[in-house]
């Protein structure tokens, strides 16, 4: 029963919700972790879990665990059991009580300006996919976006005149993002040349395209940075997500408003977008610790 559950909840988040494959195959590792849990307690229905149960899941899932992971399990078993309540398949919530452990506030990771520019020249621009994906690291990182954002980029949003994208976020909230000439300039010789030798004949909204002519996917770049990372020699495991976090430290260490930021990131909250002076004042400190002769001695 439990199984056949999970698999209605899986199809939900991919129909309806139209959440990615990766993350609705994150939600499967978790509740089939949980599920062997239950077979191990001899538990067939979720809903008649104990709370002397649950306090044993949370210690099995502490012995093992980080705290991210089992927030992570967590979450994930309470949007699983919110739409089985909403499907009227239980009566109760079997999570109801217990409290989620707290993160430590951890500064996101950035690349330095030399770390940037090796990455960005790492693809070969003389080939039809190293223009594309140096494009792609360029708009990337020189507006900030989110790799769902850069994947799903269509012609439609860019104005080339003006400089600047007409982002869709979260929440199908639109901002604008200038982007700088050179950019723009790449961005239109890719797609004179190299993206009409991706269509192969085709047509397609998208911007960003793999060999077939389709709409290149999150994860494909994901493949892409990563090599690219490998071969500019970047230690640090680098991710699209890391550009961006990179793109905000870098216009605030060099005098950008704050504000300013926050509306080019599309934060809705000032102090989601606080987090990056936070980042560049340990940098600092680390220089300081690094540089100061009084520091080194």
């Amino acid at each position: 029963m439990y199984a056949d559950q999970v698999e209605r909840f899986l199809d939900h988040l991919l129909l309806e919700r139209g959440l990615a494959r990766p993350t609705i195959a994150a939600y499967r590792v978790d509740l089939e972790h949980f599920g062997r849990f239950l077979d191990d307690a001899g538990v067939k229905v979720p809903e008649s879990l104990s709370q002397s149960q649950v306090s044993d899941y949370i210690f099995l899932l502490k012995k093992s665990y980080a705290r991210r992971t089992i927030r992570r399990r967590f979450s994930a078993l309470n949007s699983f059991f919110k739409y089985l309540l909403v499907k009227g398949e239980i009566k109760r919530q079997p999570l109801a009580g217990f409290d989620l452990p707290r993160l430590d506030k951890h500064l996101p990771e950035v690349l330095s300006v030399v770390e940037i520019k090796a990455l960005l020249a790492a693809p070969d621009p003389e080939t039809t996919l190293g223009e594309r994906d140096r494009v792609m690291l360029e708009v990337l990182y020189g507006a900030g976006l989110r790799v769902s954002e850069l994947v799903k980029l269509e012609l439609q949003q860019v104005n080339f005149n003006l400089g600047f994208l007409s982002v869709i976020g979260k929440g199908d909230k639109e901002r604008v993002v200038p982007l700088p000439l050179q950019i723009i300039r790449n961005l239109r010789d890719y797609i004179k040349k190299g993206r009409s030798k991706l269509l192969h004949g085709k047509s397609s909204s998208y911007i960003f395209l793999n060999r077939s002519g389709n709409a290149l996917s999150r994860e494909g770049f994901w493949k892409n940075i990563r090599r690219y990372a490998f071969k500019a020699g970047i230690k640090q495991e680098v991710y699209p997500h890391l550009l961006r976090h990179s793109f905000a430290t870098h216009l605030l260490s060099g005098g950008a408003d704050l504000r300013i930021v926050q509306t080019l990131l599309g934060h809705a909250d000032l102090a989601t977008t606080q987090i990056y002076t936070q980042v560049d004042a340990e940098r600092l400190k680390e220089a300081y610790r690094k540089f100061h002769p009084r520091e080194r001695s």
